[in-house]
Order: structure tokens, then C-alpha cells, then sequence
């Protein structure tokens, strides 16, 4: 690259900061070093806990004196927001890589841009790792309550993975103001009075007290809240892993909850279906005591129910998750533009929606204002298997050899549990009355992507429809 002077300085320096997340003391000896011309090869930094990091490091660890003319150097304003979290990682190569970028800035200031570039990326991929440790902390640490002279005083124990500690102070203090506590690391201690925060040394986990009175409540409030039907355990992993269970008094529950979860699941849906009374002989009954369905929540937010339509004696039963605005509307299922775009691929698959009968999992339509706009929102899982007694009915009187359902909340109200769509769909299950049910994206789904996802996923739901399109030929033949 090209220097700011003409003459590089070959010197080697030490740089020492006072602390591992000295952002600032970084800063102004990286500017010093930037004017005075020296190169990244010739600088080693150090901080208090990466001290040992290179044992034959050699250099003055006095800074260099820069010329008086030389230029300030110059940095993007994106640089400057990944180094400040770049600063906190732990990783004690951490200064060296910031010092790198910040002197290839000099001669490439457009040098963020390049995503390919491997410093750039390194930088990123730090940055992205000290973002989900401060969510980690966040999101994990659990106060005890002792008792003290003065009082009532909260202590927590948590075990971050980088140099976090400093940087998430503000948080706790204004999220916890009225509250006296003690957050207790390997890496440090705050100490918060109500008034002033304070630093300390390291702690280690016996400094921490190993439970109170109010965890049994908060173990019961945890069990209360588990919702099986909404169970995905590579999720939760992901987003809470084994390492932060320890400091969790709610963790304990976790393997028994989810041992029970489909136990728990299937409770929940047998629950929902419930004995509305005599079963409808009729599609047309059906529809006349749709009108006065008030059995769930969304059956009293005064739209009117939307029942299906279609042949009586379809081969096909294609089901959506719930009527929209345009249908509640117009009484009518998918007549909106998620209607218009599956009747265009329903053509090219060479399936005629008028020889199927096409209904929905739930029959009113739940939304919320946004102005003088309703905008959709999702059924729950016990919303779902309410409803689930009028698709049944729906079906025994159709008794089509296919069942086409649209989105997760289709398949489960066929299904009677949550499955993943995009694991499931493209092949045949096996309903209880025999009939074929098919799995695929709603097309409200399709109409909410851009670009190359939206053709990457119409390319999908096209060859779904086509295998069922296929399928229907053979059985009915």
C-alpha cells in the first residue's frame, strides 16, 4: 500500500493498554502510530489479560514522536461502529487486525465495501460474535435475592464469553434502577447501590448465592408459559445453549418439558376438539352455523365467518389458513392476490380450481388496525384446533382423495400437531380416512419475498403443485 510519508519507520513498538476493551486508549495510540508512519508488522499490542499473548514480542513501548505535518488519518464511520465491538472480543489478536484495517484505510477508503475482503470479514465476524454474547447477557442473567443490613440486595452469576462486562452497564442500571444488585463474571464485577455503579475485581461462581425463595415461583411461571405446540428444540438450542443452563433456574425444567411436550401437544389439541353438537349433514348447514360460531376469540371480533366452496364431491380439498380482508369481504374464499397467485400456478400445473373445493383451516378473519388498514395476524395453535371440528365436518362430506394444505397452520389443523413445511412438504401423508394430504408454502408466503428468494420459492411451489396435479390423474383415473 501506499504510506502517508515517504519513509516507513521500521522501529518496532509495544503498545499497552489499560484495559481489554480500551477502545479509546486503542484509538489514540492507533492514530499516533498511523501519523508516525509505522506499519502494522511493526507494532504489538498488549492489555492486562492478553499480556502473554506473544511472549518474544520485542519493541520500545514508548509511542513515536509523529512529524508536524504529517496528515490526520481517516476512518468510515462503519469501521469505527464494528471496532467498537471488535475492541470487547476476546480474541487477543483483536487490536493488531483493527490496526491493519484502519491503516489499509488510509489508501483505500472504500476498503468496508469489499465483503470479500478477508480482513473485512474477520472484523465483521468478530463484531457478530461480541452482538450475540451481549444478547446472551442480556437475555440469561439471573438475579438472587440476599438479604443484607441494608435490605434486600440482588446478585447474579454469568459467565460471558468476551470482554462484555463494561459495555452492557448501562443496560441493567436503567433497566434495574430501583433495584440494589451485584453482577459477579470471571472477567469483572458491577456493583449498582441505586445511585452509583462500581467496578470490582473477578469473581468466581461460589461467590455467587445458589438460589432463593422466589425460583420455585419462577420455575412454576416458566412451566405455565411452555407451549408445546410450539416446540422446535434445534431452535431453542440454538438460541439458548446447554452452556447458560447452569445459571438458569427455569433450565432444570427443560428435558422434562420437552420430554412431555407431544404428550402435552396432544392434550392441548384433544381439547380443542370439542362436541359442538350434532353434526351438520350438509355443506349448507355447515355454512348456516358458521355464522353464529362464537367458540373462540376470533369468532367475536365481529367479521363474519367465510365458508368453503367447491363441488361436493371434489377429488381435491385444497385449505388455506384463514379468509383475509378482501375475503371476509366478499365472503368468498381466496379471491385476494394470495387467491389470484395460486389459481395462476394451480393453471400451470394443469389443476382446475373449479373441480376442487376450497375451504380454510380457520373460518373468521383475524387482524389487527393499523389506521383504517386490518392486517393480518396468525392464528394460534388452540385457535386452530377450535376450529378444527367445522374442516373435519367439511371433510366427511367431501371425502376428497387429496388434501392440499397451504402453511403450517393448514397442515395442523389436518394434522393435529405443528409440523415444519419446508421438511414435509413435496411428499404424501396418509390421513385417518384414507385420502392423500400434500404440504406446501402459502402463497401469501411467495407474495412476501423479493427477487431471488420469491423465484426460488415459486419454483418450489410450482413442483409441488405438479406432484399433486400428477397424483390427482392417477387416482382418478
Amino acid at each position: 500500500m501506499k504510506p502517508l510519508h515517504d519513509t516507513l519507520v521500521t522501529e518496532a513498538f509495544r503498545i499497552e493498554l489499560s484495559a481489554p476493551d480500551d477502545f479509546e486508549g486503542w484509538r489514540d495510540a492507533a492514530r499516533r502510530m498511523i501519523c508516525a508512519n509505522v506499519p502494522p508488522d511493526r507494532v504489538t499490542w498488549e492489555s492486562p489479560v492478553d499480556q502473554c499473548a506473544d511472549l518474544f514480542a520485542q519493541g520500545d513501548r514508548r509511542l513515536p514522536e509523529p512529524p508536524a505535518d504529517a496528515p490526520q488519518p481517516h476512518a468510515s464511520r462503519d469501521f469505527l461502529q464494528l471496532a467498537h465491538s471488535v475492541i470487547l472480543h476476546s480474541d487477543s489478536a483483536r487490536f493488531s487486525v483493527l490496526y491493519r484495517m484502519l491503516w489499509r484505510l488510509q489508501s483505500r477508503p472504500r476498503l468496508m465495501e469489499d465483503k470479500a475482503d478477508s480482513d473485512v470479514r474477520q472484523i465483521e465476524d468478530l463484531a457478530r460474535q461480541v452482538r450475540r454474547d451481549t444478547h446472551k447477557m442480556r437475555a440469561f442473567v439471573r438475579f438472587r435475592v440476599v438479604e443484607n443490613e441494608a435490605g434486600e440486595h440482588y446478585v447474579a452469576w454469568f459467565e460471558p464469553e468476551h470482554h462484555i462486562l463494561r459495555a452492557n452497564a448501562g443496560f441493567f442500571t436503567r433497566r434495574f434502577t430501583a433495584m440494589r444488585w451485584t453482577i459477579l463474571t470471571p472477567r469483572g464485577t458491577l456493583y449498582w447501590d441505586g445511585e452509583v455503579l462500581r467496578e470490582g475485581p473477578p469473581a468466581t461462581r461460589a461467590d455467587a448465592p445458589s438460589g432463593d425463595l422466589v425460583e420455585a415461583l419462577w420455575r412454576g411461571y416458566y412451566a405455565s408459559i411452555f407451549n408445546p405446540a410450539r416446540l422446535k428444540v434445534g431452535a431453542m438450542l440454538k438460541e439458548m445453549p446447554r452452556k447458560y443452563w447452569k445459571n438458569m433456574p427455569e433450565a432444570s425444567l427443560i428435558p422434562g418439558l420437552i420430554a412431555g411436550a407431544q404428550a402435552r401437544e396432544a392434550k392441548m389439541v384433544k381439547a380443542g376438539e370439542q362436541d359442538f353438537g350434532e353434526l351438520p349433514q350438509s355443506l349448507d348447514a355447515i355454512g348456516g352455523a358458521l355464522l353464529a360460531c362464537r367458540r373462540c376469540q376470533i369468532g367475536c371480533n365481529g367479521t363474519r365467518a367465510v365458508m368453503g366452496e367447491g363441488p361436493k364431491s371434489a377429488p381435491l380439498m385444497i385449505v388455506g389458513e384463514q379468509p383475509g380482508d378482501t375475503e371476509e369481504a366478499e365472503g368468498r374464499p381466496f379471491v385476494g392476490p394470495a387467491g389470484q397467485l395460486l389459481r395462476t400456478h394451480l393453471e400451470a400445473a394443469n389443476i382446475s380450481i373449479d373441480q376442487a373445493y376450497v375451504t380454510n383451516a380457520v373460518k373468521h378473519f383475524k387482524f389487527v388496525m393499523q389506521g383504517k388498514r386490518r392486517l393480518h395476524q396468525n392464528p394460534t395453535a388452540g385457535e386452530i384446533d377450535t376450529c378444527r371440528w367445522w374442516l373435519e365436518n367439511e371433510r366427511a362430506l367431501i371425502k376428497p382423495r387429496v388434501v392440499l394444505a397451504l402453511g403450517a397452520s393448514a397442515a395442523r389443523s389436518l394434522l393435529g400437531k405443528t409440523v415444519s413445511v419446508q421438511k414435509v412438504r413435496g411428499e404424501p401423508q396418509l390421513l385417518d380416512d384414507g385420502s392423500e394430504l400434500w404440504i406446501t408454502t402459502h402463497p401469501s408466503y411467495l407474495l412476501r419475498l423479493q427477487d431471488h428468494a420469491q423465484a426460488e420459492q415459486e419454483v418450489k411451489f410450482a413442483n409441488d403443485l405438479r406432484k399433486v396435479s400428477a397424483r390427482l390423474r392417477e387416482l382418478t383415473v
